[in-house]
């Protein structure tokens, strides 16, 4: 049985070494796809034994979608992993003893996914722990393709873990907020596409299959993006902070729910706001507006034929 892991890096090198620890053991293959870091990322990397190929970025779905071409044909099964995340022990004893016993009729393994934010975890507020589909077999998986909170779909029946990734970023909270406001640009233009439909609509948004992504997803679609802008992040923060009692979390929860809780979700709102008043100053058409004002080409694509060439190959 042959498990691939795929790391999607740019300048990670305070992180990968840690990653990659936590997949002693597990991976028949590591395959670190690079955006042409400027750090050690790639040494570490090569260090390890990884493959590394490099490929410009457009946006996570991108980056990983492509890499999916860039696997071996015979390759069983695939996990995503980010470089600032962690397998539990347990997880990774779980994966070793459930994994060859399933039959081939499963497509994707779910497991928890919790983080921490400033060296704290986070338990309460009810977002952690959100199960993820991480672990999926070769060729009936791929990466929804959106800008922003992606998630990977298969077609088949799925199975639970118990075990755990941990997100652990070791980064300052000026590199936090920096990052949350490029990904503030990426959720505007998924919520200005199930206005406007200026792409294709991509989502695992479903209530009848039961699984917590898909819920969420179509309570964020459906009633979530229905509601008045600015208003909702209030709403949410409260819900989180003050319902699913936040506060417990102490002062780095109370920073972290309200930071991503409400600042984030309003920063998107505000994002959107300034997109569409940009369309009734100039008369140009949403998609020309999201470019001239997020800096956005939501033109570009993934290359459908994964021209293999297009990698490069580590040591």
């Amino acid at each position: 049985m042959k498990l691939v892991v795929i790391i999607l890096a740019f300048n990670e090198e305070c992180h990968l070494p840690r990653c990659i620890a936590s997949l002693k053991g597990l991976a028949s293959e590591l395959v670190v796809v690079d955006c042409f870091s400027t750090d050690s990322t790639r040494e570490i990397a090569r260090a390890h034994g990884a493959r590394i190929i490099q490929h410009a970025w457009v946006n996570y779905a991108v980056q990983f979608n492509w890499a999916l071409t860039q696997l071996d044909p015979d390759t069983d099964w695939v996990l995503r992993i980010d470089a600032d995340e962690v397998l539990t022990p347990a997880l990774v004893d779980e994966v070793r003893s459930r994994l060859p016993t399933l039959g081939p009729e499963i497509d994707g393994v779910y497991c928890g996914r919790r983080m921490t934010f400033q060296g704290q975890l986070i338990r309460y507020g009810g977002v952690f722990p959100v199960r993820v589909l991480r672990l999926f077999r070769y060729g009936r998986g791929q990466c929804e393709n959106r800008w922003m909170d992606e998630h990977i779909k298969v077609s088949g029946p799925t199975i639970n873990l118990q075990g755990e990734i941990i997100d652990d970023n070791l980064q300052s909270l000026t590199w936090w907020t920096a990052k949350h406001n490029s990904y503030a640009s990426r959720e505007a233009v998924d919520l200005l596409n199930l206005e406007y439909h200026f792409m294709p609509h991509d989502s695992v948004a479903n209530l009848r299959g039961g699984q917590q992504a898909g819920v969420k997803r179509w309570l964020k679609e459906v009633v979530y993006s229905r509601l008045p802008g600015g208003f909702r992040a209030f709403a949410y923060f409260l819900y989180r902070y003050v319902i699913r009692l936040g506060f417990l979390d102490g002062q780095a929860g109370t920073a972290f729910h309200f930071l991503q809780g409400f600042w984030y979700r309003y920063l998107v709102d505000a994002k959107v706001a300034e997109v569409r008043r940009y369309m009734v100053d100039s008369g140009c058409e949403v998609v020309e507006a999201i470019e001239r004002v997020l800096e956005i080409d939501v033109d570009l694509r993934i290359e459908p034929s994964g021209d293999r060439r297009q990698a490069a190959r580590g040591d």
